[in-house]
This record gives C-alpha cells, structure tokens and sequence, in this order.
C-alpha cells in the first residue's frame, strides 16, 4: 500500500506542482492518475520512487516512511516503465530484463529462468527474442519488453509513465489488453500516468483525476462516469461519455408483419404458403387472430403422406411470445434465451400482433444510429 499524507512540492521558482495531496493507493490496484498537463501528476508518481522529493508532507509504502530509505535500493524494489522504454542498445533483450536482479545479486540460473518466464508472459519465445538487440524489435515489442523489465525482480509496486503513448493505436490498444490480462496475474501495485481518459478508463481499477496540483476526483471508472464530482471533471471526460444510452424502441417499432395460417389449412396448402413467402415456419392462429401455436416445414414433411391431417393435428402449442408492452430489451432476452430467430408479439387477448426477428432488431437499431450519427 502507498499513502500519501499533505504531500506539497513547491519548486525553486515558486511553482506549487502539488498542493497537499493525500490518498492511498491500495495493495494490488491499478490507480491510474490522469489530469491536463502541468496538473502534477507525474510529480505525484516519481515521488513514490523518490525521483522528486516532496517539500512537505510524507509518503509512506506499508509502514515504512519512504524518506527515512536509502532511495538506490528504494529504487531497485519498485519496476519503473517510462514512455521512451530506455532499453539499452548494446545489451540483448535478455540482459536488458535481468538488469535489475543482477544488480539484486541473482545467481545466473534464477534470473535466466526469470527472463524467459516474462517473455513467455508476454508472447515472445525466449529461444528466439532472448538474443536480440532492441533496434531488432517493433516499437510494441520493445515496450513489453519495458514492461516486463520492470517486473523481473517482482517488485510489489510498478510506476508507469505514460508508457503506450509514443505507440500506433493497434500496439497501443493490444498492450492496454495484456496489462489488463497481466494484472489479472500478477497483481501488483500500480501507479499508472495517462493524459488518456479512455485508456484509464479500461484499464485502471481506479482514476485519480488531477487539476493544478490538487485530487479533484478519485474514484472507480463507473463512479467517474456515472458520477463527475464537478464541471472540470465532465468536462474533461468529455460529455459523449458521460451520455446516457438511448432508450431502446418500444417492441411495436421493431415487430414485423406475421405470416399465419388457420388451423384447418392442409398440408400441401401449408408448403405452398411457405414456398411463396419464403419461410419455414407458419404461425396459426384462429378466426380472432389469436396465436395457437407453430408448425414448421420438418413437422409437415414427417406427416406430409397422410392426406387427412391438417395443421391443428401437428401444432405446437408451447411457442415462446412477448407481449407489446414489455419492454424490448425483455424480448431481446427471450430470443438470446431460447436460441430462436423471431418472437411473436401478442395482445393482452393474446391476439398476434406481429413477430420480432433478428433482421428486424438489427434494421431498427441501424436506422437509429445512422440517424443519431446524421
């Protein structure tokens, strides 16, 4: 755990980055610290390895005030990514992740074991990336490598510092992915600094948002977006954000227009009804248009040789319905739970009124982004 108490830094100038700021990052969170530029948030998480010494104020990791601790073994206990990666171009991939547990004394078996446990990690064979030099890697590759330096001595805290921003957005999108599916591993203590709210917000367990040296808010991406304690914090998310999804359509704009048949109808009428509408199932309802059930073609071809039956002889009856004014997002379920492709739509009378169908959701739901995006 990293807390911090009144932390104030105040530079020569007499700049105040941070003005009396506390707040605890808990053990095994992701906290992602996010602000406009100058808002000190890269002050705030180089002071937890003693890159920037406060001016007033304390931070303690556990119980141990960090100042009382010599800050070089301060340093190789806690992983450090930064946005430049700062991969050493003589020295192989390999040696570059096993820097810090050589420095820590490993003897050579574990930290070798080490290496190739954290490219394995990350998707990169040992056997083949373990020799090469960073100029033979891509700009993603290079920046898990910086990633998985820092946590080969397995350090319980991790700083980053904006560490994806310099990437395309495919390798940055991808590396926000396996963060997220790494800390799921490994959890550590994270300090994460982004200027990208979309990216705290996927991969942070909480956000720290920053103004002018002070917390303004800090607390869960849902809470943030369901909740922005103030203006500055709206804006910054940014209002298409903070929308409200809109309300699905009421069932009746999206049913489509049945095609039934009557109890009595034979089976060869019944086959011919289907060839010329195209469909391979007839709803049958009675002379009021209520919904007595189902019969498909697979029912009538088992049947079709004897000449006396007619539909009611076949129905089924336990045909799942929804009435008109459930809401869609019920009916959308009914479909999604009984694997089926339309869903008729009754009256309260348990008349049919129309059916539901997945082509008819998808065109519905269509129109009303295009028209949203108009």
């Amino acid at each position: 755990m990293i807390r911090f108490e009144s932390v104030t830094k105040t530079y020569d100038n007499g700049h105040k980055a941070l003005d009396g700021i506390s707040l605890t990052v808990n053990k095994g969170e992701l906290l992602a610290i996010i602000g406009p530029s100058g808002c000190g948030k890269t002050t705030t998480m180089k002071m937890v390895n003693r890159l920037v010494e406060p001016t007033g104020g304390r931070i303690f990791i556990g119980d141990k005030d960090i100042g009382t601790l010599d800050p070089v073994e301060l340093r190789r206990n806690i992983g450090y990514v930064i946005q430049s990666i700062g991969l050493l171009p003589h020295m192989t991939i390999a040696d570059n992740v096993a820097l810090v547990p050589k420095l820590k004394r490993w003897d050579k078996d574990r930290y070798l074991g080490r290496v190739a446990e954290l490219l394995r990690m990350v998707h990169l064979d040992p056997d083949v990336y373990g020799s090469r030099y960073p100029n033979q890697l891509s700009g993603g590759q290079q920046q898990r490598i910086g990633v998985i330096r820092a946590l080969a001595a397995d350090p319980d805290i991790i700083l980053m510092d904006e560490p994806f921003s310099a990437l395309d957005p495919i390798s940055r999108e991808q590396l926000q992915d396996e963060l997220v599916q790494l800390q799921e591993t490994v959890r550590k203590t994270i300090v994460f600094v982004t200027h990208d709210i979309d990216e705290a917000i996927k991969i942070a367990d909480r956000i720290c948002i920053m103004k002018e040296g002070r917390i303004v808010q800090i607390a869960s991406p849902e809470q943030i977006l369901r909740h922005p304690a103030n203006e500055f914090v709206r804006g910054f998310i940014g209002e298409d954000r903070l929308q409200r999804p809109e309300a699905l359509p009421a069932i009746r704009d999206v049913m489509v227009r049945p095609i039934t048949a009557r109890p009595n109808k034979g089976l060869a009428e019944a086959i011919a009804q289907m060839r010329k509408q195209r469909v391979d199932t007839l709803l049958v309802v009675n002379n009021d248009n209520v919904l007595l059930g189902k019969v498909s073609v697979w029912d009538i071809h088992s049947h079709y040789q004897d000449e006396s039956l007619h539909l009611q002889d076949m129905l089924r009856s336990d045909v799942a319905r929804v009435n008109v004014s459930q809401p869609l997002a019920e009916a959308v379920q009914i479909i999604s739970r009984e694997g089926i492709a339309y869903l008729p739509v009754v009256g309260d009378a348990g008349e049919l009124l129309g059916v539901i169908t997945r082509a008819s959701l998808v065109d519905v739901m269509a129109e009303r982004e295009g028209g949203a995006a108009l």
